[in-house]
């Protein structure tokens, strides 16, 4: 994730629609991936400093102010390309559920930020009434479910994803309920962005991997995603992850099915491209060593070396990675990234990778794990 800058000079962070310094109004441009000052130019329209083109504001900042995206004047939508992905909001006549409703919306974005960034096709339902990608964010009808009191997977709202709909279990932005929760499931990790990179794996399996040349690798990596799913996780939820789990898999929930364990590693590859690119962005340098660009986009030119950019985005995330849990421990709160990777999940990693690059080049040899894998 990049900062911006405001013409004053001050630093403009992703979720601004202003310019806490000189109160400049602010919005994020998707069309330029940029967040930029505004000029009124004329009712609800704004002229972005940036390129000198005309908006308007996203109809979800008008009336609720939980966005920041902008809209080109000449697009006949009222929503931005992030809201109008929306396929069910929660009921606003609660007031505490724009406040979540505001937190589902931050995580979205910067989610879809990283998507385009990926140059990954987003594809929504206008275009793919059946399987595009859409949201639902819904809220428990009564207190029985996942966040009672019993840990249990016969809950009310399921935070899931069927046939391209993203479903968010609105307690999800509920700090504490969250908190909660992550202790009940055992998890050293829980964060509502983490559900959304997660379920946009599910999302991206059925689009990359499903029905493709790649789905041998995939199963030689990650299993057989045709063996019973629900089997499968009334397993997991019985008798928990094998001993060994962190051998083969990035997470505890990643052994339950091979579908599983790809969307988690999927989030684990989403974590990984969005941190280094902030450090990056910030100039940081961890043993005298700058952290690099990531580079999985349209960047690539015909000398591009899959290999070699992957073991530069792991060397930069495992520096990093070391740092960030150090500090966090500083300041007394948990590790960042409490997890350690072995080989096995290394090479789903360099998967996933040379998947992404596959979209933007749309050829690719075929996958090469490495031999030589280093825990990270």
């Amino acid at each position: 994730m990049k900062t911006f800058r405001c013409d004053c000079g001050n630093y403009l962070y992703f979720e601004n629609s202003q310019c806490l310094a000189c109160g400049r109004i602010a919005g994020y441009l998707p069309d330029e991936r940029k967040l930029s000052t505004l000029e009124p130019w004329a009712e609800n329209i704004w002229l972005a400093t940036s390129n000198r083109q005309s908006y308007r504001q996203c109809k979800n900042w008008l009336d609720y102010d939980v966005c920041n995206w902008m809209v080109l004047e000449r697009d006949e939508h009222v929503l931005c390309v992030s809201c109008r992905l929306n396929q069910l909001i929660p009921n606003l006549a609660e007031p505490q559920n724009v406040t979540l409703w505001y937190r589902v919306e931050q995580a979205k974005r910067r989610l879809l930020y990283t998507l385009y960034n990926l140059n990954l096709p987003v594809v929504g339902r206008a275009q793919d009434p059946e399987g595009g990608l859409c949201f639902e964010f819904l809220q428990d009808i009564n207190v029985r479910g996942e966040f009672d009191n019993t840990v249990t997977t016969n809950q009310s709202v399921v935070t899931g994803h069927h046939s391209g709909k993203i479903t968010i279990n609105l307690r999800e932005a509920d700090h504490s309920a969250r908190i909660e929760m992550r202790d009940k499931m055992n998890e050293r990790y829980r964060t509502l962005l983490g559900h959304f990179r997660h379920e946009a794996g599910h999302y991206y399996w059925n689009r990359l991997i499903e029905g493709t040349s790649r789905i041998d690798y995939f199963r030689e990596l990650f299993g057989d995603e045709r063996n019973n799913y629900q089997q499968a996780l009334n397993d997991y939820y019985k008798f928990g992850p094998p001993s060994s789990w962190q051998e083969q898999w990035v997470s505890t929930y990643a052994s339950s099915h091979p579908w599983e364990d790809w969307a988690e590693t999927w989030a684990h590859y989403l974590h990984i491209v969005d941190t280094v690119e902030t450090a990056h962005d910030f100039g940081f340098r961890i043993q005298g060593c700058d952290i690099s660009l990531p580079q999985a986009g349209v960047q690539m030119g015909d000398d591009y070396s899959t290999s070699v950019v992957f073991d530069t985005l792991l060397d930069d995330w495992r520096r990093l990675s070391v740092a960030l849990n150090a500090l966090n421990r500083s300041m007394g709160l948990d590790d960042a990234y409490p997890f350690v990777n072995s080989g096995v999940v290394l090479n789903k990693l360099r998967f996933i990778h040379q998947t992404v690059i596959q979209v933007n080049r749309q050829s690719l040899p075929a996958f090469i794990p490495s031999q030589n894998a280093v825990t990270g």
